[in-house]
């Protein structure tokens, strides 16, 4: 396996501990010269389809690296460590729970798939520390020795997201809501072409546009996002908070 120039962090560690520093200075000791791009450190405690969400979008946009996410709240359990090599050119490191496998579908599927070892001495509860941020320092560098391979098709996914059509309209969930209040449905983008310039979200009127001003102010507006997603947000205002969204709510617009 070839090594990297990069490695990128995504967890839901936050900002107020130490976690994020052990994790870089675990890398920087051994890999000095790699640099590392943090993706977030916000993900909600838990949230692995958020992380997922969030990890997918993203990597698109990166250099070839070594893309670690941990979301993880199976840490110390039977669950899999595992290290992902994707066909363009990107390993991805976490565990095994669904976190890694839409960005490795965007990485262009695993080409193979190896479970991590645990060394002896690791907290049972900081595998970002003593488990993915080591492996990952070793895989940039290219030392890594990855020999306890698995079957691909036994890795953990996320269940697909709900998304349906049908004359006029669009049925779908929640994918993620981002720090304005905008609302990502797991719905393509281009299903907004067949869609009247008025429609209405949740009962509530909207506009059909491609920018927040082409609502008035206070009012919806349903767009294509930059992850060419479709979208809903509020000029001025938060979009979940009008719609009374979360995370896997379904969202009709007509």
């Amino acid at each position: 396996m070839p090594g990297f120039d990069y490695i990128s962090l995504t967890t839901d560690y936050g900002l107020s501990d130490g976690f994020v520093a052990a994790c870089h200075g675990v890398i920087a000791r051994a890999a000095p010269a790699v640099k590392v791009i943090d993706v977030t450190h916000l993900i909600a405690p838990g949230d692995v389809t958020r992380a997922a969400a969030i990890l997918a979008q993203t990597v698109p946009h990166l250099p070839p690296a070594v893309h670690v996410a941990v979301v993880d709240p199976g840490v110390g359990t039977s669950r899999r460590a595992v290290a992902l090599d994707c066909r363009a050119g990107g390993v991805l490191v976490g565990p095994d729970n669904g976190v890694l496998m839409w960005a490795a579908t965007v990485l262009g599927g695993v080409d193979t798939a190896y479970e991590l070892s645990t060394p002896d001495d690791a907290s049972r509860t900081f595998h970002g520390r003593d488990v993915f941020a080591p492996a990952a320092a070793r895989i940039a560098l290219g030392a890594a020795q990855l020999t306890q391979q698995i079957d691909p098709s036994t890795l953990i996914t996320l269940p697909d997201p709900v998304v349906a059509v049908g004359d006029g309209w669009i049925e779908a969930e929640v994918l993620t809501i981002d720090r304005f209040g905008n609302v990502q449905l797991a719905a393509s983008a281009e299903l907004l072409r067949q869609l009247p310039d008025s429609v209405t979200v949740g009962g509530c009127r909207a506009v059909r546009g491609e920018t927040f001003a082409d609502a008035a102010h206070g009012g919806l507006v349903v767009f294509g996002d930059s992850a060419d997603r479709v979208a809903i947000a509020v000029n001025g205002g938060r979009a979940a908070v009008m719609l009374a969204v979360t995370p896997g709510d379904i969202l009709r617009i007509s």
